[in-house]
């Protein structure tokens, strides 16, 4: 019998969130597709009305992070307000406080393996969320003539990858790793340097 809370028509979002239940507990890769339909109620055959398969289900469960996820950095840069130092800062902020706050979807999307170049729909959200920090990242530089200017690509990626460390090492708990600063002040500082050193910032900035 389908779990309280199944309804008729719905089996397709039940097998979701029991997909992210189970990742938040064991891991992208620490169940069956067989647990994830006990999880909702439903038959193994059932699962495979909506989903391919595993990779398929995590793969939706990755895509509906991403859909957050994208609308979390949008808020947070804020059209470039109030400044563009500011949006860029708040875009590296919402990066900790997105994995904190759906530690199931970043699972999903960072730790799963599921390839972003086999899922159309998947790629295009993601490619969605990587243009938002882009977008900050050029505002930043906009002053810097264009002869002399980093690509927004290329120093959002570093961005991006400074954040993705913070939240492994500091955000989430990793055994062994312990910092006495707090993960949001360590990012803030990390930013800072690194565009200082990139001449998109004053020394006293």
């Amino acid at each position: 019998m389908a779990k309280a809370g199944y309804h008729h028509g719905n089996l397709r979002q039940a097998l979701v969130d029991a997909t992210l239940k189970l990742i938040a507990e064991k891991g992208p890769t620490g169940f069956t597709l067989s647990e994830a339909a006990k999880e909702a109620g439903v038959t193994p055959a059932a699962v495979y009305r909506h989903f391919a398969g595993r990779e398929d289900l995590i793969a939706e469960v990755a895509r509906q992070g991403y859909e957050i996820f994208a609308g979390v950095m949008e808020y947070a840069f804020n059209d470039g307000k109030p400044s563009a130092l500011a949006a860029f800062e708040a875009t590296g902020r919402a990066y900790l406080a997105f994995a904190r706050r759906y530690p199931g979807h970043y699972m999903a999307m960072f730790e799963s393996g599921i390839p972003l170049g086999q899922n159309p729909a998947l790629a295009a959200v993601a490619a969605r969320a990587r243009g938002v920090l882009e977008q900050a990242a050029a505002s930043l530089s906009e002053h810097i003539p264009p002869d002399r200017r980093p690509p927004a690509s290329m120093f959002s990626a570093h961005i991006w990858a400074m954040s993705h460390g913070v939240v492994e090492l500091f955000a989430r708990g990793a055994p062994g790793t312990h910092s006495p600063f707090p993960p949001e002040q360590l990012l803030e500082a990390g930013i800072g340097i690194y565009l200082r050193g990139l001449g998109l910032l004053p020394p006293d900035a």
